[in-house]
């Protein structure tokens, strides 16, 4: 199947191997993982950047499969939720960048397009985010008012 934005299909990549449970040489023990978890939220870090220093730090291939429960459900259940999810989040801050360098760059037709481009995604997973619930009915994307909503 195509790309909605590119002319192209879609390119194979690497898969992760299919497994039932966590490899021998992991660390399981899924009370200290959660901890971790916690705690490196608690430093400021978002879902996927915990997941890294899980497996590149601690050991742990899989938080699933170690713990039975992902990092966004394990924040869940502590209150640690961010109230923008992460891909949400990511596509507003490049929205932005966008548009800060149009303000500055205004004859960049190429860039306006990346632009039209980007706060189309962010407006298409506000929808899906708020016909899942995980988003407050009514909220809407607006680029005056998401610079404020990152900051905080």
């Amino acid at each position: 199947m195509a790309r909605m934005y590119a002319r192209r299909r879609g390119t194979s990549s690497s898969v992760r191997p299919y497994r039932k449970e966590a490899p021998e040489w992991s660390n399981t023990d899924a009370t200290e993982i959660e901890k971790i978890v916690v705690d490196l939220r608690k430093d400021g870090m978002s879902t996927s950047q915990i997941g890294l220093v899980l497996r590149d730090r601690y050991a742990v291939p899989d938080v699933k499969l170690a713990t039975g429960k992902r990092i966004g459900e394990i924040l869940r259940e502590k209150g640690l939720e961010s109230e923008i999810p992460e891909d949400l989040r990511n596509l507003m801050e490049k929205a932005l960048g966008i548009r800060k360098h149009l303000a500055e760059n205004n004859k960049d037709v190429h860039n306006k397009r990346q632009l039209q481009i980007a706060e189309s995604k962010v407006r298409r997973l506000v929808k899906y985010y708020v016909r899942s619930g995980r988003m407050p009915k009514g909220w809407t994307y607006k680029p005056e008012t998401a610079e404020i909503l990152l900051t905080r």
